[in-house]
């Protein structure tokens, strides 16, 4: 009899965890490696975030709390959605969790029945597959041509719906690619969904801080406020104040499915960490200028990655509109070997290549369920970035 369960083997260990674990240990080593391999930023957590951590600590607010969150942070988190996009979403309706990854945990868990279809445009985030399989759903791929800068046609969309179709998941701007959506972009989207009303939606806006060329992302409610039914506006606090560690996420929906998450929830992680959310309500509530300061780096480096990446023989990088990451085709790679006499047969041989030859720590396109392209993570400093792709274009110009 086997211990691990049936769910187990519909998965696996997180691919981008994986390669950058990989490259600790060559590090750990004493190997000269150079990981842009995980998604966050490199920036502290700003000082009044902190300071605010400190207090709570001090103040000794360290019990339990409602396992939705404290009411402080939900009304921080409606207040914030109607601020930046607009949405009015009462405290009631709101939800804090584990970070972002437990929003998504929660709503499919909640909502799945068995072979319960998932839409998801990709390249996607390796999470949401994965998370879709464990629910017992189906996650149904639908490819999102670098042609049309890896955004999802209205038309595509329309043809992967069916009657099994339960959620559309949208994650805006994206990981791996960076591309963003507009209100123009997502306007036809808007009027498939309206055309199929058994069909939610799930957008995730985890990066919406992060554009550059003063584009802004914008999500679904904001362009079509009869989808606020049936739709989860997913956000949190990890990317766009860089606390990736501290855990928050939470999210805006109808108050039926809040309290089926809240349920899932109570009987999983009961609430949040108590310290982390009171340092949550400063970030939302508090000077906000540490987000500009961090955009405004985070462009210059994609400008520099793009520029030198397409320097490189064999690649090709698309300029994207938000995130921190670049998604580079190493088509022009495939069928060479390197200088160390690895052959080049897909993009995974390509990264595990890099990494032992250069020591650059990049993720293959495979992860992210677009194969033929790699996903490398701008959130390093402008002279690690700058060597890593001297690396990547010597490692290329090396192929034969």
């Amino acid at each position: 009899m086997s211990l691990t369960a049936e769910r187990l083997d519909r998965i696996q260990p997180s691919l981008t965890i994986a390669i950058a674990t990989k490259a600790r240990h060559m590090i750990a080593e004493g190997k000269n490696v150079i990981s842009l391999s995980q998604g966050e930023p490199d920036f502290d957590t700003p000082r009044n975030v902190k300071d605010a951590a400190i207090r709570a600590i001090e103040n000794n607010e360290s019990h339990y709390t409602d396992v939705a969150g404290t009411p402080a942070l939900r009304k921080a988190v409606a207040e914030k959605f109607t601020r930046d996009s607009g949405l009015d979403y009462r405290p009631d309706e709101i939800i804090i969790s584990t970070g972002g990854k437990q929003v998504i945990f929660n709503a499919m868990l909640a909502t799945l029945d068995k072979d319960d279809e998932v839409i998801i445009p990709s390249p996607c985030w390796v999470s949401y597959p994965d998370i879709v399989s464990l629910a017992d759903g189906k996650p149904v791929l639908v490819p999102c041509s670098q042609n049309n800068g890896f955004k999802l046609r209205a038309e595509d969309l329309n043809a992967a719906v069916t009657p099994r179709t339960k959620w559309f998941m949208l994650n805006n701007p994206c990981n791996p690619t960076g591309a963003a959506y507009s209100k123009d972009d997502l306007k036809p989207i808007c009027e498939v969904l309206l055309k199929h009303p058994n069909v939610w939606i799930f957008t995730d806006d985890i990066y919406e801080k992060l554009a550059y060329d003063g584009f802004r992302p914008a999500t679904i409610l904001e362009v079509e406020p009869r989808l606020r039914d049936r739709t989860v506006t997913m956000n949190g606090c990890s990317k766009a104040y860089a606390m990736t560690g501290w855990r928050i996420g939470f999210a805006g929906a109808p108050v039926q499915l809040i309290k089926a998450m809240d349920k899932l929830q109570s009987q999983s992680t009961s609430n949040p960490n108590s310290i982390a959310m009171a340092a949550a309500v400063e970030a939302l509530t508090g000077p906000q200028e540490s987000i500009e300061a961090m955009r405004k780096i985070f462009e210059e480096r994609r400008n520099l990655v793009v520029s030198e990446l397409n320097k490189a023989p064999g690649l090709y990088c698309h300029r994207p509109e938000g995130a921190f990451y670049v998604y580079p085709s190493i088509n022009g790679c495939i069928g060479k070997t390197t200088r160390g006499g690895k052959k080049i047969t897909d993009d995974e041989s390509f990264v595990l290549a890099l990494l032992e030859e250069e020591g650059v720590a990049a993720v293959h396109g495979a992860a992210f369920c677009y194969p033929g392209y790699i996903r490398i993570a701008y959130a390093n400093s402008t002279e690690e970035l700058t060597e890593a792709c001297q690396r990547i274009r010597r490692f290329c110009e090396g192929l034969h």
